[in-house]
């Protein structure tokens, strides 16, 4: 990889190998044994949306590695207002070894990719959000669960977390069932380029018919940053898609839960379901640490 802007990015061999080298390093620090292959490596950490997970994965996993990162808000460097989008990628090119950015438009991520000379990486945009899908098929991987043999609900709104699973998903053999209200679908480009990949993908307005059969109920906000003048019109939307006790029961009995966090309490799921035993949430969350390190080394030719 030179950037990782998406899971398009990816091939299948890129994933299993990712996810060995993810959990070799997760390993490492269960153990407490000191690591050091990114010594002297700086990464910049660019967020125009604030995040508790990303941006304390991304600090602590280069200290982890014996690297560190330089985190920069929106208003520190006003990127596409005070300063270009192509001239913040050729300062930071010459200042850090990778670049980091977390965005409302993925069109910012594309432009930095193109004129800087070190990586960037997708911590999210409107489009994808890549690092939280890898964490998530990781979980689920070293639980020793059969990719090839699951079949996974998406239940809300088929959004930039949704598309990054469902590429994924396509990439491992995981089947998805898609529960959204009409006009909350997926991007159809993404569908047809999931389905040009082998992915299989069933889409529907009844989240019961998404959960039956389904090991793995996967859901996410109603009401991302960016979209609050459309509260009141998604809060109707979604009404049906509560991932609650009662729609839970129409999964298999045992279901993990997965949510990429933060959770909206009460609105797109409820504390007894976030909560509950059937919850791996906190496992996806640390395991951001962990792939987002291997992704690092990846895309600056590090190995352990």
């Amino acid at each position: 990889m030179t950037h990782f802007l998406s899971i398009q990015n990816l091939g299948k061999d890129d994933v299993v190998r990712l996810f060995k080298l993810t959990a070799e390093l997760k390993a490492k620090v269960k153990s407490r044994e000191r690591i050091s292959p990114l010594g002297g490596r700086t990464l910049a950490l660019i967020f125009e949306k604030p995040s508790l997970r990303t941006r304390v994965t991304f600090e602590v996993g280069m200290v982890q590695l014996g690297g560190a990162a330089v985190y920069l808000s929106a208003q520190e460097i006003g990127m596409g207002k005070r300063e270009s989008v192509p001239d913040v990628a050729r300062n930071l090119s010459r200042w850090v070894d990778g670049i980091t950015a977390r965005v409302f438009s993925h069109q910012t991520l594309v432009e930095l990719a193109q004129h800087a000379t070190v990586p960037v990486i997708n911590a999210l945009s409107d489009y994808e959000h890549p690092c939280q899908a890898m964490a998530d098929i990781f979980t689920l991987w070293e639980r020793g669960i059969a990719l090839d043999k699951l079949e996974m609900a998406w239940v809300g709104d088929g959004n930039n977390m949704c598309h990054s699973l469902l590429f994924l998903a396509a990439l491992t053999g995981v089947k998805m069932r898609v529960a959204c209200p009409p006009g909350f679908e997926p991007d159809p480009s993404v569908l047809a380029a999931c389905r040009d990949l082998g992915g299989q993908v069933r889409l529907t307005t009844e989240p019961t018919e998404a959960m039956e059969g389904a090991q793995v109920v996967y859901t996410d906000v109603w009401i991302s940053m960016g979209q609050e003048a459309e509260r009141e019109h998604r809060l109707e939307s979604f009404q049906r898609y509560q991932l609650n006790p009662t729609l839970l029961r129409f999964a298999p009995p045992g279901a993990l839960v997965m949510h990429c966090l933060p959770a909206h309490r009460g609105e797109e799921i409820t504390d007894a379901v976030l909560d509950g035993p059937q919850s791996i949430v906190l496992d996806q969350a640390e395991n951001r640490l962990h792939v987002q390190k291997a992704i690092v080394m990846e895309l600056l030719g590090v190995s352990l």
